[in-house]
């Protein structure tokens, strides 16, 4: 896209080890988003999976987008977990990437809204809406 400054990603060496081993070990809901991202089958972007980020590993990554999606299981619902979580999102907006937050729930039964929302993002983005929107709420359970 001509015109368009990206923020130079900061990638750590030091995470590489554990990326390899998330991906070795992904969750059900991340092995069923990805049949769905890999091999630029969504609208023709590059996504990557468990990518290091600064000090973070997102769940998948699209550079020519700046979005990141997190998938959320029940332990995101657990105080310690979902103060992490907050920290994350506030640094990876602070570098000017979005981050689209979706349950694992909604990902193994709902995958039809999952796929609209990554649509709506994307459509946005093409048609120059790319300002980042609010940071994601982070599901919380019932600790709400």
């Amino acid at each position: 896209m001509s015109g368009c400054v990206l923020n130079k990603i900061y990638y750590n060496p030091k995470l590489k080890e554990l990326s390899r081993q998330l991906r070795n070990n992904s969750t059900k809901a991340e092995i069923r988003l990805w049949t769905y991202l890999k091999s630029k089958q969504l609208m023709s972007y590059d996504f990557h999976r468990q990518k290091p980020i600064d000090n973070y590993i997102v769940d998948f990554f699209c550079s020519k987008l700046m979005l990141a999606i997190e998938l959320d299981g029940y332990t995101h619902s657990f105080e310690e977990i979902y103060e992490k979580d907050k920290l994350k999102e506030e640094r990876l907006h602070a570098l000017g990437i979005t981050v689209l937050r979706f349950a694992d729930d909604d990902v193994m039964n709902d995958m039809e809204t999952i796929l609209r929302s990554l649509y709506d993002y994307i459509e946005a983005f093409e048609m120059g809406n790319n300002s980042h929107t609010p940071l994601s709420p982070l599901h919380r359970g019932d600790k709400k």
